[in-house]
């Protein structure tokens, strides 16, 4: 069997993908389940972080985010899962299995039920980000009805599926849009219920030519409240910072951010080098407000309950079957093109969510 993984000889250089026969699977661990894998999604690689818990090494398995049918064989102490099940779930950091291979072996407490009625590629495409907008909007901080929340870059793959968790607990949602065609998808946006006509999104903000004031549209739409969460999709941390980029250029600065904040507001960051100067600090206690990082692996990194987090997939799954979730998913692609895909999306140049289907 075949499996792709990344290469990356010296720190700073560009990375390669590559594939690479593998040897017949390891012997099945007590808790292992055999998963022949139907889809897999594409992620960026946070070598830095993988250097800093001391799990880089010369090959690099990709693709962790999958959906598959449990085969025969499972480890003796499986208790959750029998052959022919359908299940999906996201392999941890230190997982030696790569995505990107026909069949792998997975402990058993990374893995949840797929839904019958939701199909591979959804599941798979879909899983991370439900993830992370759990831990945004449910752990770090709490939406409730009534709630406004600024999401970020709304019709990336994480924002929209963000959008529609808020919008579902009751809380007015405002998004910032990079284009016109963004704009447009984000007001075509519906909930799920027939009948109800009312977008998703209760104002798009439009930052693409570069004239409308974040702070001050969020400051108008709440009636000066400002907002009670937001999600950054980045920020600008100095007023020179270079805005070569396309994306540079649309995101706020961190004081946007703080101006338009609400009394009690909780700011979650995706920036990791976020750097406050004391104003910035004063402002944040005037206003009694927080900020917390984003980080996609917590729940690799800690000891939360496995339990909390196997809870979690599971009511993303009920959510993807239900159309409450309906991911920004780019059209699957076959195997044979994962290399090149890959590339992209470790480029951060894909707007929707990247599949490959087997």
């Amino acid at each position: 069997m075949k499996a792709l993984y990344c290469q990356q000889n010296s720190p700073g250089e560009e990375m390669t993908f590559v594939f690479q026969e593998r040897e017949d699977l390891p012997p099945t661990r007590d808790n292992d389940v055999k998963v022949q894998v139907r889809a897999c999604a594409l992620s960026w690689i946070d070598t830095k972080l993988l250097s800093e818990i001391k799990l880089e090494k010369e090959l690099l398995p990709v693709g962790r985010e999958i959906s598959g049918v449990v085969l025969e064989g499972v480890g003796r102490k499986v208790t959750f899962f029998q052959p022919d099940d359908e299940v999906v779930g996201i392999l941890p950091l230190d997982s030696e299995e790569s995505g990107l291979c026909e069949v792998i072996l997975v402990h058993e407490h990374y893995l949840v039920r797929k839904p019958e009625k939701v199909c591979w590629v959804e599941a798979a495409g879909t899983v991370r980000d439900g993830v992370r907008a759990y831990t945004a909007l449910h752990y770090l901080s709490q939406v409730s009805p009534g709630k406004t929340v600024l999401v970020m870059d709304g019709a990336s793959p994480f924002g929209t599926i963000a959008i529609q968790l808020a919008q579902h607990r009751g809380a007015k949602v405002i998004s910032t849009a990079y284009s016109l065609e963004d704009k447009q998808y984000l007001e075509r946006l519906r909930p799920p219920v027939e009948g109800i006509r009312q977008p998703l999104v209760a104002r798009v903000i439009d930052v693409s030519n570069g004239k409308i004031d974040v702070a001050e549209s969020c400051l108008e739409e709440t009636g000066g409240l400002g907002v009670d969460i937001v999600l950054d999709a980045g920020v600008k941390l100095y007023s020179a910072e270079d805005e070569s980029t396309s994306k540079s250029q649309f995101l706020p600065h961190k004081h946007d951010i703080i101006t338009l904040l609400g009394v009690g507001g909780h700011w979650i960051t995706t920036e990791k080098n976020l750097q406050l100067d004391p104003p910035d600090s004063r402002s944040l206690f005037l206003k009694g407000a927080t900020v917390s990082f984003l980080n996609d692996e917590i729940w690799n990194l800690s000891n939360i309950q496995q339990g909390k987090y196997l809870s979690i997939l599971e009511d993303i799954m009920e959510k993807l079957s239900s159309s409450i979730f309906r991911p920004q998913l780019d059209e699957p692609i076959p195997l044979y093109e994962a290399k090149v895909s890959m590339e992209i999306v470790q480029k951060n140049q894909a707007r929707k969510r990247q599949v490959i289907q087997f």
